[in-house]
């Protein structure tokens, strides 16, 4: 019979802390049982992953001779609250770190151990006896009421934790474009490289206690999040190019997922990644925020504001042809994506708990340091602009007022009148589906209610509450149809409407140009100049403008974007009229069949086919699953089949990426079902 009365254990972040000893023959740690209990099995079930604020079980096989009645040592020194010690008590306490023996007297002892819900993330180590040390990682609990990023709904939880496929949302504001992602957050080695990532960063580095107990707290390890990801101010773990060139390493748009980047940045000395761009920081971002316990989802803002100054105001200049003319840092990117991270916000004031941004694409610095948030939704959606962290700049992200000059000729400008609005659409992948989500009113209030001028008055956004007069006179819009695939040519539309009782002449410049994701023109697709257009009182006119593949194709950046400007000047007025839009060329769908019934652990086979949309054949085919290098014809099929075994069950996407040398980076997915 062994007397366990009066045993006391230790627990220590990452330290070496030794008993008395204690004689105990083996340990069973009930790996599978914990990390199940704990929804962490996916992780895998050979080490001991657990959350805080729940209990986990070991089991202690004691050689019979043993007789423990009282333990003493030599308390640990503290500071941080990276140690602790503690006996054993009749029951659990979830408040602290405490234990019970929770099985009948005997040579084999089960002890259920429990963490307090404040407690650091990371690895730990319990101290047994001599020589008896128990490894484990503890993790956010977003199950646990009493842990800070607590969520009260398993259907959200399934998807902002334990989903590892997703959809980020890019394209533009008219034509979203769902691309497939693979979070991967539970993938062997994936953990391991999400905790590196916490101990490389430089407040680590420099004081490595301080950080550690930081980890207790979501909102700083957000914020070292937000820095880490990008590689601007320490050993990130992506370096973002957002140029044609990417020598030295591979396009932004070749990543199916955030797994092979992750590992990449772990097995190579945590050296940067190359390359990222906004959605690809940002589902990095994620993967880590899932796999360490926070509650994370993946968010697309349209016409996304890029102020530089503070001013709240983006301005822009264009030349007598309607072209953008590059003079200031100020810029509206076709979409930016960031994440969300929830958890509760006890250093505000009460109304801001929640969903917060955090976005670690490296654009302006904050506090010396590249990067952005946690902010509070509410925050923004309020003009909150005092509160924790860079509340301007997401702000401004959504709600910046846009001026648009004409830059003259003989170097003078003229305020023309343009209605170029950011912050749309602002969307994300719906809870249990691929559907989009409009989270748009998250963010800000109906443009013109009450309830939107408050909050621009506390954010002193006076610019926007001088509200433009409704133009009465000359109307422009660009008009586009609803489905316009690469390959093709098509027609655009300058639609021009004379609302006043006079007579108009006028000259109308509409033009072209490839554009990217984040602003940067590129080269003409299409020009039309048009001296004198007449205009009776109350007469439209349409103006088409004519996109032949033959001149765009060469010309169009990977993001198959291409911005459409029509400048309207007003003879007898001397007033300017300028409308924009950005247009999306669709690649074609790739089609993934699933041949036979998909079960755990049985080989499984694919069947994956894209038609060439182009009138000139593609070289060099490759689908990204299984390589193919061949020519496809116009108007044929590159097809392949590919075998692989799943090795979990559940819902998961099977993402496919297909590059050839006229047709590049064609995503397409299939949800899979794999049975037990």
């Amino acid at each position: 019979m062994v007397n366990l009365e009066g045993i006391l254990l230790i627990v220590s972040f990452l330290s070496f802390i030794r008993l008395p000893a204690l004689d105990i023959a083996r340990w069973d740690l009930e790996c599978e049982f914990n990390n199940t209990d704990h929804r962490t099995e996916l992780n895998g079930v050979e080490r001991l992953i657990v959350r805080r604020g729940q209990p986990f079980t070991i089991n202690l096989h004691l050689r019979s001779a043993t007789s423990v009645e009282v333990m003493t040592f030599v308390k640990p020194s503290d500071q941080y609250g990276t140690q602790a010690s503690f006996g054993l008590t009749d029951q659990i306490d979830t408040s602290r770190w405490s234990a019970a023996i929770t099985s009948p007297p005997g040579n084999m002892v089960s002890l259920s151990i429990c963490s307090p819900p404040d407690a650091p993330i990371g690895r730990w180590r319990l101290t047994l006896g001599q020589g008896g040390r128990v490894d484990f990682v503890l993790l956010y609990n977003p199950w646990c009421t009493g842990d800070v990023v607590y969520m009260d709904s398993e259907e959200k939880l399934r998807e902002y934790i334990l989903a590892q496929d997703g959809i980020i949302y890019r394209g533009g504001w008219k034509y979203p474009i769902p691309t497939p992602w693979n979070y991967g957050q539970f993938e062997d080695g994936i953990l391991n490289a999400c905790l590196r990532i916490l101990d490389m960063n430089p407040k680590c580095l420099r004081n490595p206690g301080k950080d550690a107990s930081g980890r207790r707290n979501p909102i700083y390890v957000s914020r070292v999040l937000s820095a880490m990801v990008n590689c601007n101010d320490d050993k990130g773990v992506l370096l973002g190019r957002w140029t044609d060139d990417y020598d030295g390493g591979v396009s932004p748009l070749s990543w199916k997922g955030s797994v092979e980047i992750l590992r990449n940045w772990d097995t190579n000395a945590c050296q940067p990644v190359r390359f990222g761009q906004c959605w690809v920081f940002a589902a990095v971002a994620c993967s880590v925020s899932r796999a360490l316990g926070i509650p994370c989802r993946l968010v697309t803002n349209y016409n996304s504001a890029h102020d530089t100054n503070s001013d709240l105001v983006i301005e822009r200049y264009v030349d007598e042809n309607g072209q953008l003319v590059q003079k200031s840092r100020d810029m509206i990117w076709n979409y930016h994506c960031w994440v969300e991270n929830w958890m509760t916000r006890p250093d505000l004031k009460p109304g801001f708990d929640g969903w917060q941004v955090m976005d670690p694409t490296p654009q302006e610095k904050s506090e010396g340091v590249y990067c952005c948030g946690p902010i509070p939704l509410k925050a923004i959606k309020e003009g909150e602009l005092a509160y924790k962290y860079d509340a301007p700049f997401v702000f401004a992200e959504v709600n910046a007022d846009v001026h648009t000059f004409m830059k003259r000729k003989d170097g003078t400008t003229k305020k023309i009148i343009s209605s170029v609005h950011v912050g749309l659409k602002i969307s994300t992948k719906s809870v249990g589906s691929d559907r989009r989500e409009d989270i748009t009113h998250l963010y800000k209030y109906p443009e013109g209610s009450d309830e939107e001028r408050e909050a621009f008055t506390k954010a002193n956004h006076q610019n926007k509450l001088l509200q433009q007069q409704d133009n009465a006179g000359l109307l422009i819009v660009i008009k586009v149809s609803a489905d316009m695939r690469k390959g093709c040519d098509f027609d655009v539309f300058a639609v021009i409407t004379n609302n006043t009782p006079n007579e108009k002449k006028c000259r109308l410049v509409f033009g072209s140009r490839a554009v990217s994701y984040n602003g940067i023109l590129g080269e003409n697709c299409g020009f039309k100049d048009l001296l004198n257009v007449q205009l009776a009182p109350g007469e439209e006119k349409r103006v088409a403008l004519r996109m032949n593949y033959s001149k765009y194709a060469e010309n169009l950046t990977e993001d198959n974007l291409i911005r459409l400007a029509a400048l309207l000047l007003d003879y007898g007025t001397q007033e300017a009229y300028l409308a924009v839009r950005n247009v999306v060329l669709v690649n074609p769908e790739i089609k993934v069949r699933i041949l036979g019934e998909p079960k755990e652990n049985r080989k499984l086979a694919a069947e994956i086919t894209l038609q060439n949309p182009l009138p000139v054949p593609l070289q060099n085919c490759c689908f990204t699953v299984e390589g193919l290098n061949s020519t496809v014809e116009p108007g044929q099929d590159a097809k392949v089949k590919i075998y692989f075994t799943p090795t979990h069950s559940g819902l998961r996407k099977l993402v496919v990426d297909f590059d050839s040398n006229k047709l590049c980076h064609v995503k397409g997915y299939r949800n899979v079902i794999i049975g037990k």
